[in-house]
Formats: C-alpha cells, structure tokens, sequence
C-alpha cells in the first residue's frame, strides 16, 4: 500500500511540473505575440475621419492661386468682408442662392452667425436649399462734394462781343455806249491809219537814201 501511495505521489507530481511546464510555455507565447502588436504600432499619429449630421460640409480648394478666400455678409463683392478661409478648412453649409453662385455657411464672425463663400473657390458633395437672400447694403459713407472746393475748379470764360457788321458801300459800275463806238469804229478805222503810217514812213526812208546818194 505504501509503494502504491508512493508511485501516485510520483505521478501527480509529475502532472503537476507538466501543467507548470504548459503554463509557461502559453504564457511565453502570448507575451510574444503582445510584444509582436505592439512593435507594429506606427508613431505618427491617425487622423479620424469624423461626419456630421449638421448638413452639407464645404472644404476649401487646394488652389496655390487662392491660398486665402473671402467670407462676407451677403452673396456679392458689394458685401462686407465678415472673415477668411485658408485652404483645406471646412464649414457646414446651410444653403444657396438660386443660381449656385454663393453658398450660405456657418461662420461665428458673420451676422448671426453665418456668412457667404462663393461656391467656386470651395467643394462640396449634396444638395442645399435656395435661401432669402439679404438686402443689399446702403453706403457707409455718402459721397459729398463741398461746393467751396468744387467753386475753385470752375472756370468761368468771359464773353465776347462779336464785331459789327458794317454794310459795304453800293459797287458803281461804269457803262459804255455801244452805238457811239460803232460810229467812231465807221468814221476812223484804225487798220487805215496804221497802213497809211507805214507807208508814209517808207517814203520817208526811200527819200532820205536818195539824198544821200
């Protein structure tokens, strides 16, 4: 009975240094593989990509040529400038004009707390409401011109008189008589007094190389 006792103490034993033995090597393993994950964890941080059920999200273009874009009170240039967006920033869109152009955002520094973008500079996935669109802006300054100023641009040109006009003296034109001309023309005619001179000259001529002969 004694061997018998003894020969089971012996077995259980030698169960016990073999769970032992098990145990451990279990437990190696898995503290193995723990260092294994954890070698494999990167040490730059993960974004999170996180949604939200507040509407449409805008996000500005990556455009070099519009690093920074305008937020203002209304849907046009002629609105002031309430605030900026740089490049990648996004904001929930709320609505849009009625072509597309300017879209409505959530902004803290705008007018209750909203502003607008216009829709080329940024993108966006879905549809939005077209929204009431506010009145345009009057002049925070009215232009006036001061007349004391404006007195010493104007110059004035004195008028002059234009020279009287004197009428000329009537132009007296003297008239001939035909019929007397005729008769004179009749009684002397010139083409017989200048024959006659001619030959009387040639006469003379002959006459005075006569005498000198």
């Amino acid at each position: 009975m004694k061997l018998e006792r003894i020969v089971m103490m012996h077995n259980g034993e030698k169960k016990r240094i073999l769970l032992v033995l098990l145990f451990s090597v279990v437990l190696l393993f898995s503290f193995h593989r723990v260092r294994t994950a954890s070698a494999q964890i990167p040490t730059v941080s993960i974004p999170t990509v996180t949604s939200t059920d507040a509407g449409v999200v805008v996000t500005v273009k990556n455009d070099p040529a519009n690093p920074q874009i305008n937020l203002r009170a209304g849907p046009g240039t002629e609105y002031d400038r309430v605030g900026t967006m740089v490049i990648g920033q996004t904001a929930v869109a709320k609505g849009r004009t009625e072509g597309g152009l300017w879209l409505l955002i959530e902004y803290a520094g705008g007018p209750s707390g909203y502003a607008w973008v216009y829709s080329a500079y940024v993108d966006f996935l879905g549809d939005l409401p077209i929204v009431t669109i506010p009145g345009t802006p009057t002049p925070r300054v009215t232009n006036t011109i001061d007349p004391t100023l404006a007195a010493q641009f104007i110059i004035t040109v004195a008028p002059t008189r234009l020279a009287t006009f004197t009428q000329p003296a009537p132009l007296s034109i003297p008239t001939f008589s035909n019929a007397g001309g005729a008769q004179s023309q009749q009684s002397f005619p010139m083409g017989l007094v200048i024959v006659s001179c001619a030959i009387l000259g040639i006469i003379i001529g002959l006459f005075t190389l006569a005498q000198k002969n």
